[in-house]
């Protein structure tokens, strides 16, 4: 079983901003595999199916981003899926807009949402895609920015990040991650 969760803040205000791009991914792969994200459980919108005869599950937290950990650890607990087998696709204010990461484990960053799954699951040990927002060029508080939207310039290569990520985590269910790593990081 493979768990992929998408951070993110639930409802339409915050739907197109740059700290909801874990969600556009989850929504990504959802339409690409067929697998609504239709089902509340675990306080989150959860899709369950079947890629290449293995059985993943797509999670939304619908927590809002600071409490993801209050969604994703009950999630695993009751998958009875240990965090080998999670991926958290999330937003990165230190990487260039569009630009991907993929990291077998690592701290938080700063990032509250990943702060709470670290602290919910124990530990740091799990997969995770980061995706760059960069950082704004003008004085705006973090939290202002975080929750704006992608500019024109950045609607492409954001549109592309989403996309190459989506594709990282489709060859993920068959494929040992540190080889998508190299694939993908290079």
């Amino acid at each position: 079983m493979k768990v992929i969760v998408g951070l993110g803040n639930p409802g339409m205000k915050y739907a197109l901003t740059r700290h909801n791009i874990g969600f556009w991914v989850v929504d990504h792969l959802s339409e690409k595999w067929g697998i609504p994200c239709d089902r509340d459980r675990w306080k989150a919108s959860v899709g369950e199916g079947r890629v290449g005869g293995e059985k993943v599950v797509l999670i939304k937290p619908e927590t809002y981003m600071n409490l993801s950990g209050q969604s994703v650890a009950p999630a695993l607990d009751w998958l009875k899926c240990d965090v080998e087998n999670l991926i958290v696709i999330y937003d990165d204010l230190d990487l260039p807009v569009g630009k991907i990461r993929l990291r077998l484990k690592g701290g938080a960053g700063g990032h509250n949402g990943m702060k709470s799954l670290i602290a919910s699951l124990g530990t740091q040990e799990f997969k995770r895609i980061k995706i760059g927002i960069g950082r704004p060029t003008n004085p705006i508080p973090v939290i202002d920015y975080v929750l704006s939207r992608f500019n024109r310039e950045e609607e492409e290569p954001v549109a592309d990040s989403v996309i190459q990520t989506a594709d990282a985590i489709h060859d993920w269910i068959d494929t040992p991650f540190p080889e998508v790593m190299n694939r993908y990081n290079s």
